[in-house]
């Protein structure tokens, strides 16, 4: 599934500058793949207010802002959901610097992580591979930055990435609804 235009990194950074919020694109899409693969409940706009704590300290965002995530609050949601629409961590295009994606990925998986904590509250009663994935996404976070422009980086980078996406996918079947039970189809009818 292709990437709508309006949600490309750099349209997403213009809106996010234009509304004066001090987070980038990366820091956005990983809290709130965080809140969406913590279990928030799939009922119209659950995840806005977690999501507001960590963008805005709670604050509402311009109207134009606010329709731009809930359009890719929808679009994380149908890829994290179904793996056929390719998830992947929304990070810079493979021009840029690697060294500038490490970070950017570093970024990501910081949000993740507190997008996870906010809404999971058993978080330390997962299973061990949830935790076990969790710890490795907590040492991704301090990952260095400083890296040669070389092959070998550039794959650790991949699997790095790769691996980001599998956990969140992980803690998305582990935490996510359970879509076989009735009462969550109903809630995961958006509007």
């Amino acid at each position: 599934m292709a990437t709508p235009p309006s949600l490309r990194i750099d349209n997403l950074l213009a809106a996010l500058d234009t509304a004066e919020i001090g987070q980038t694109p990366v820091e956005v899409h990983g809290a709130l793949v965080g809140i969406i693969c913590g279990g928030v409940e799939l009922s119209k706009d659950a995840w806005i207010k977690p999501l507001l704590e960590l963008m805005n300290d709670g604050q509402p965002l311009p109207e134009q802002l606010h329709l731009l995530i809930e359009e890719l609050y929808q679009d994380t949601l149908t890829r994290v959901s179904d793996i056929e629409f390719g998830f992947s961590p929304m990070l810079p295009e493979e021009e840029e610097p690697l060294t500038k994606r490490v970070e950017a990925l570093s970024l990501w998986v910081q949000s993740f992580l507190t997008g996870l904590a906010m809404v999971q509250p058993k978080i330390d009663k997962a299973s061990a591979d949830v935790q076990e994935v969790i710890k490795d996404l907590a040492d991704i976070a301090q990952v260095e930055f400083d890296v040669a422009e070389d092959e070998e980086s550039e794959s650790a980078y991949m699997e790095l990435m790769e691996f980001a996406k599998m956990a969140a996918l992980l803690c998305y079947s582990e935490f996510g609804p359970d879509l076989t039970d009735p009462n969550q189809k109903e809630a995961n009818v958006f509007h």
